[in-house]
Order: structure tokens, then sequence, then C-alpha cells
């Protein structure tokens, strides 16, 4: 009887040590809950395509954590070349290795990657609306599951206003978008409502793929004045193809994002990929080394846009510029 209860207080004591080991594990450990003793860590980064903000981002993310980390700290990075069926191969590969934390760049590789684990942390960025891309009412900055990251969200007010202001004899909009990118509509939604409020003319052009996007410019331009372009991946990757048949049609675009108005627009309202990139690798620092839980941590916003314009297209239209915003490289 005595060695019965002595074996009952050794097996009780596990199954505690065990539980305690389940609670704490976050703090200490990767997502299988296998501590990491030599202080390495594997990040996987699965980017939906390549364009200049999502690359601006990834840079950033990476430069962030690599001042941190230096050698401790291993990069899988993966383009899904827009595809979104490929980010969920690529984040149900980071899901069998078992990453230490997955950086999603862009809507569609952050829905993989919550779909895949809901266990490995996942920090995300380019995101304009994370209630919106995960499907949260009454979102409130945090998402409660294992993600938190930086938007990309530049005030769409004072986008909107930018028309009224730059050109002020353009009375029918266009907004251009791809119909599969739900942060995209978010941003149509609200500009479209600010435009009409100014009394202008707003008629949406969406597209299901890049194949289409030719037809559906050259039909928009044949019906508005102008063009407002969200900070659309599709549109991204795609900005010279519609600078090619927007331009010779005398229609001026205004862009959510500096990248896209590189490419196709004379004038952005445009927040920094480079530095939300950089933010998310101070996050994922946080998470890796010093145990924060990604469910408790507030999305994290550029407060500082700028205004920015390119000077030969602005020229070409004969539009006066202020002079608080400022010119983008060539």
């Amino acid at each position: 009887m005595k060695f019965k209860r002595i074996l009952a207080a050794v097996l009780s004591c596990a199954l505690i040590a065990t539980s305690l080991m389940a609670v704490t594990g976050c703090n200490d450990s990767n997502g299988s809950g296998e501590k990491k003793e030599d202080g390495t860590y594997t990040v996987g980064i699965c980017q939906l395509v390549q364009h200049p903000a999502l690359d601006a981002a990834t840079e950033g993310f990476k430069k962030a954590l690599t001042e941190k980390l230096g050698d401790k700290v291993t990069f899988d990075e993966q383009n899904a070349s827009g595809d979104s069926a490929t980010c969920t191969t690529i984040v149900t590969q980071f899901v069998s290795s078992n990453v230490d934390l997955i950086m999603a760049n862009a809507t569609p590789a952050l829905q993989a990657a919550v779909s895949a684990t809901p266990d490995i942390p996942i920090l995300a960025t380019s995101i304009t609306e994370y209630g919106v891309a995960l499907g949260i009412d009454g979102f409130n900055g945090k998402t409660g599951i294992n993600v938190s990251g930086t938007s990309d969200l530049a005030p769409l007010d004072k986008q909107a206003a930018m028309f009224k202001e730059l050109l002020p004899d353009a009375k029918k909009i266009g907004i251009i978008y791809c119909s599969n990118e739900a942060n995209s509509k978010y941003q149509v939604n609200v500009v479209k409502s600010e435009l009409e409020k100014a009394g202008l003319t707003v008629t949406e052009y969406s597209f299901a793929d890049s194949n289409d996007i030719a037809q559906v410019v050259t039909k928009a331009c044949e019906e508005v004045d102008a063009f407002y372009i969200p900070t659309d991946n599709q549109c991204a990757k795609n900005a010279e193809l519609i600078n090619s048949i927007a331009e010779p049609a005398k229609k001026p675009i205004i862009a959510g994002e500096e990248g896209i108005c590189k490419g196709c627009g004379i004038a952005a309202l445009s927040i920094s990929y480079s530095t939300i990139g950089y933010n998310t690798g101070l996050m994922a620092y946080e998470i890796l080394v010093n145990g924060k839980d990604p469910a408790e941590m507030e999305i994290q916003y550029d407060d500082a846009p700028v205004y920015e314009y390119v000077a030969a297209r602005c020229e070409a239209f004969g539009i006066t510029v202020p002079e608080s915003y400022q010119a983008i490289a060539e």
C-alpha cells in the first residue's frame, strides 16, 4: 500500500508538471511546445506577390530581426507569385517544418497562415483592415488569436480629398481594383462614400484576375475623368500595364500607395512599407525572445503617411502640386 501511495504521488506530480508546461510553453518554445535551448530561430516568410511595396515590407522585417538576432535567425522566404493556393502550400510547409514564427505579407498569405495553424505565432504586414481580413466583427485592435502585425492603411478620407485638391475639374471618378481582395473592397467602399459626399459620380471597375485588367481599364477610360486605385496587390503588380492604357487616354490616377503611384499615378498619400515591415520585425523579436502573446498585441499603424507625387506626370497633366507634397524619385 505504501508503494502504491508513492506511485500515485509521483504520477500526480508528473501530471501537474505537464499541465504547467502546456500553460507556459508559449513563452519559451516554438509552435509545438518544444523549448528552444540554443537561442536560434527559424522564421517562415510567405509573401503573396513580388512588387515594390511588399518587397519593401519583407526587407524591413528581415532587417529588424537581423539587427536584433544576427545569425541566430534564419529566414525561409517564399513568394506565392500572386496565387492564394500557393500561399496555402507555402504555409503548410512551414507548419510541417515547425518554424518558430510565420510572417504573412498581404491578406491572402495571412488567411492561409491562420487556416494552417492555431498554434505557431503569426505576424502579418501590408494588411489594410484586420477585421475584414480575418472576419472579426467589432474588431478592437487585437485579434484574440495567434495573430498580430502591422497595417498599411492610410487615411482614406484624405486620399479622397486629393481629387478636389489636385483635379478640381474631374467630376466622374472610376475606382479600379481586384474583386478577390477583401481589403481592396473595404477601401473602395470608404473612398467611394467620401467622393460621393463631395458631389462626385463614382463607378467601380473590378477585375477577377490580371488577364482582365487591360479590358477593364480600357472600358473605364471611355467613361470617367480620373481614377482611384487602392492598395491592391494585383494593381500594384500590373501598374505599368494600367499606365500604358490610362496615360495615352489622359486619365490621371490617384493611388493608395507609393509603388502604384510610381507605376501609373500622379499622386498618393502613402505609408512607408519599409517602416511597417521593420516594426513587424520588432514585434517578432518580442514574441520569439520575450514571450509576448500575439493575441494580446495591438495591430500597429504607420502614423506618418506622406503626400507624394510623380513630377513628370503632374507636369504633363498641368497639375499644380502643393508644396507639402514630396516628389517620388524616378
